[in-house]
């Protein structure tokens, strides 16, 4: 069913001339996708009957950026909690809302959040308890933040839907969240708990690879929307046996996965996901670094802290502007920036003199910068100095990954992102690799949130992954004094036995394909007393790890089994089957002697 008439942005017509590969899925008749992003976030949505009548039939919802009535494909990533820790809004209405409270100093007691998803790649050890601290160190549960940022997308979703009446129907409505490439498997199941409660129903939820979803998304699109395509019809580029760099510049971090296309159009990775935190955040990071610099530390931590509304203005600007520089700018050329008049009065009141005449008496950047009024004037060179670290962070990351053996023969970089909307990093990359070919989407931006709506019709377009980690499990070996440490040797039920051995399922490195059960292995419990089981789960970034306590391994979790029902213990044996290659680990456990399915699942979160 169209959305004719809807807020929402739709694609334009005209698409690829590319088939749609059969899902052995049951089939989904409504897919909507929320992409929970650092900087920003958004949601798509899509009908089955539309999607194969035209996959890019996609729709997203138009948001309104603050009093400046800018339509937005997306919106800020903040959250607002009042005093109680009620919610109260999401987006730029938080954002406006939090900046009118500091306005009259009526914020201190209320929460709120920014670009904090970044915890859940930064944390080693993530727990459900884990706390965040607002702008002011004020604490609430990271589950509760998330859940109602996604259940917020969720409700928004529906109204919109509904208001148009659209004939939606929630019941038939499958769920997909993006998650970063690089996230480990608890930050992916912090993620599914949280939505979950949001009031997704496990079952109706699916969790999408954002490097993954923008490459399906571009493997759709006609070639005129495609920067630095080629070929006629869809871009050659990406034809059956093409292999491509995927790099997702997002926000907070940067994913980078290798794709290779096959003939029946599904996708196959060729090399494990990589990258790091080098998003576009980084540049706004190093804007305030040199905020600071000329004002000083002191007079920039009282803008930011007293002055809310002022400095979200100031960033709302130059994030606007930082997608428009680019290497064109001439030394001589200068950019503006509106500095605030509570800046001028506070350097004032710290420092006792002019702020625009303390500037003239900073020798490294009296040449630099210039004030004309309340705009700040600053010589392009500089500016462009704010991206220098970031780009050749990721540039640098780059050649190590194109050095690899199976990367070797990949001729094409295919930049997706927020970040890659930025022609700073769209030239650091063409430049320091003109042997590539670059592709850019014209909805660089927009790529995986829509790609996620493919995904979630057709999960079965990626074929295989590769195992970003060894994966195994501890267990108790039969001692032996030749190979095994003595230190090692405890006695179980009057057996001699090596503790802490790691017992590989998955090989770091290995392709795996999608869904791919390996084989069973056995476990039984530790002592003849035990009622129950937890295989504890490791991963190694070692090929070949011994024990557990080897370097590079590290502990991700468990899998509690329950036997107590099974009255002998020779009856105990659970027989585990490891499934690799989604995005999700899976598992499947039975007793080995009746074949019965015994209930578990991983649990990846203390």
């Amino acid at each position: 069913m169209a959305l004719q008439g809807l807020p929402y942005e739709k694609v334009q017509a005209g698409m690829a001339s590319l088939p749609v590969v059969a899902s052995a899925v049951h089939e989904r008749l409504q897919v909507a996708a929320i992409d929970f992003g650092t900087t920003y976030s958004g949601y798509a949505v899509s009908f089955r009957a539309e999607f194969l009548e035209n996959p890019l039939k996609i729709f997203t919802y138009n948001w309104t950026t603050g009093s400046t009535g800018a339509v937005s494909l997306k919106t800020s990533s903040c959250i607002l909690f009042d005093p109680n820790q009620k919610f109260h809004s999401f987006g730029f209405e938080a954002e406006d809302k939090y900046a009118k409270l500091a306005a009259d100093e009526e914020h201190f007691d209320w929460y709120y959040f920014k670009r904090f998803k970044m915890l859940l790649y930064e944390n080693k050890r993530l727990t459900r308890t884990i706390k965040l601290k607002d702008d002011k160190g004020l604490e609430m549960p990271a589950m509760k933040v998330v859940t109602e940022c996604i259940r917020y997308l969720k409700d928004h979703l529906i109204k919109t839907c509904e208001d148009k009446k659209t004939g939606l129907n929630t019941s038939e409505m499958h769920w997909v969240l993006t998650v970063p490439a690089i996230w480990d498997d608890s930050a992916k199941q912090f993620m599914r708990e949280a939505a979950i409660e949001a009031g997704i129903e496990t079952q109706n939820l699916s969790l999408a690879l954002e490097p993954e979803a923008a490459s399906l998304f571009c493997r759709y699109l006609p070639i005129e929307r495609v920067q630095g395509a080629d070929g006629v019809g869809r871009i050659a580029s990406l034809a059956p046996g093409k292999r491509y760099l995927v790099l997702d510049a997002g926000g907070g971090t940067v994913d980078i996965t290798v794709h290779e296309t096959q003939t029946d159009s599904a996708v196959r990775e060729i090399y494990k996901a990589n990258g790091g935190p080098w998003g576009g955040t980084k540049i706004d990071e190093a804007f305030l670094d040199f905020l600071t610099d000329i004002a000083g530390l002191d007079t920039i931590e009282i803008f930011e802290r007293d002055f809310k509304e002022d400095f979200l203005d100031l960033f709302r600007e130059f994030e606007i502007k930082k997608k428009t520089f680019g290497p064109e700018l001439e030394g001589n050329q200068k950019i503006t920036f509106k500095i605030p008049l509570c800046v001028h009065e506070t350097y004032n009141e710290r420092h006792g003199e002019d702020f625009r005449r303390s500037l003239l008496m900073k020798q490294d950047l009296k040449d630099q910068i210039t004030f004309t009024g309340d705009k700040l004037r600053v010589q392009s060179d500089q500016v462009k100095k704010l991206f220098d670290k970031t780009c050749q962070r990721i540039v640098s990351h780059l050649r190590d990954i194109f050095a690899e053996p199976a990367v070797r023969n990949t001729d094409t970089i295919l930049m997706v992102g927020g970040f890659s909307e930025s022609k700073m990093l769209q030239n650091a990359i063409k430049h320091n690799f003109p042997d590539k070919k670059v592709i850019i989407p014209e909805e660089a931006g927009l790529a995986v949130l829509k790609g996620a709506v493919i995904f979630g019709h057709n999960p079965n377009m990626i074929v295989s992954r590769v195992a970003r980690k060894t994966y195994g499990v501890k267990v108790y070996r039969t001692f032996n004094p030749d190979i095994h440490p003595a230190e090692r040797k405890v006695i179980i039920d009057g057996v001699e036995k090596c503790r802490g051995c790691f017992c590989k399922h998955v090989e770091v490195g290995q392709e795996i394909p999608a869904g791919m059960a390996f084989d069973e292995k056995s476990y039984h419990p530790r002592s003849r007393s035990s009622t129950s089981m937890a295989s504890k789960i490791y991963t190694s970034s070692k090929r070949n790890p011994v024990f557990v306590e080897d370097r590079g391994c590290k502990f991700l979790g468990q899998l509690p089994m329950d036997v107590s029902h099974i009255k002998h213990y020779r009856d105990r044996i659970a027989l585990v089957r490891m499934i690799y290659g989604n995005t999700e680990l899976g598992v499947e456990v039975r007793n080995a002697y009746t074949g019965e399915k015994l209930s578990a699942k991983f649990d990846f979160l203390e």
